[in-house]
């Protein structure tokens, strides 16, 4: 069974990072913590911190990006939510082994987290993450 340890964060996909975060930041007075750009992915993310979890706003660097075919069918909106585990990789094979739909097997993801995602039609409709941070993460 999955050794969830937290609600690691709510991703929010959005056509442009920079008018996402001047809401977010103007409007709600939360700090940026962390922008990264993961061009194997085709997405740049902004991590806001609330509490002991963090929104993610997450946006296309081209119209080919992991969020891109999200956007152009839905607009922006949630677009997942990720759990923190220690053991990714073990947690998405026993799942797997079990029936869930895997979405992606685990690989790099931003902070150097190691993640991999469950498909919706295995959730009841919600694209689910499982992330583990590296050894020295803060969060």
């Amino acid at each position: 069974m999955p050794k969830i340890a937290a609600l690691d964060h709510i991703a929010i996909a959005c056509p442009d990072l920079d008018v996402a975060l001047a809401f977010w930041q103007q409007q709600l007075g939360l700090t940026c913590s962390h922008v990264e750009e993961l061009p194997a992915r085709g997405i740049k993310v902004a991590f806001l911190p609330v509490g002991d979890t963090r929104i993610e706003l997450v946006a296309p660097l081209h119209d080919k990006s992991e969020v891109s075919k999200f956007l152009a069918d839905r607009g922006g909106g949630i677009h997942h939510i990720a759990l923190r585990t220690p053991t990714v990789d073990a947690d998405v094979q026993e799942m797997a082994d079990k029936g869930a739909r895997i979405a992606q097997p685990p690989s790099p993801g931003a902070h150097d987290c190691r993640v991999a995602f469950v498909h919706p039609k295995s959730t009841g409709g919600v694209l689910l993450e499982l992330s583990t941070p590296p050894a020295n993460a803060t969060h």
